[in-house]
């Protein structure tokens, strides 16, 4: 199944959360909070939403940070999202 965000939306995939200790021991972030770190899944076509033109500033493939408390998320086929708008997204993460 393939998710297809409307307006303004974008498709998150959040980052796994690992934190490594000085002696260089990963451990999994599974109690710890989830990161605002996410990749972009799908991106919306923009356009006009609520009476404003809408260019969309992110593509598929980036890594961004985003709003703690916006969107929607949702499971399909196992994998878990967050749908957000366009505006909850704070910064992209370049490398």
């Amino acid at each position: 199944m393939k998710l297809v965000p409307l307006g303004d939306r974008v498709v998150l995939k959040q980052l796994v959360a690992e934190e490594t200790t000085k002696s260089g021991i990963v451990l999994p972030g599974q109690n710890k909070e989830k990161p605002q770190q996410a990749e972009v899944i799908a991106v919306g076509p923009g356009g006009v939403v609520d009476g404003k033109e809408v260019k969309m500033e992110v593509k598929t493939g980036d890594n961004v940070i985003f709003s703690k408390y916006s969107g929607t998320e949702v499971k399909i086929d196992d994998e878990e999202y967050i749908i957000v708008k366009q505006n909850d997204i704070l910064a992209v993460i370049n490398n």
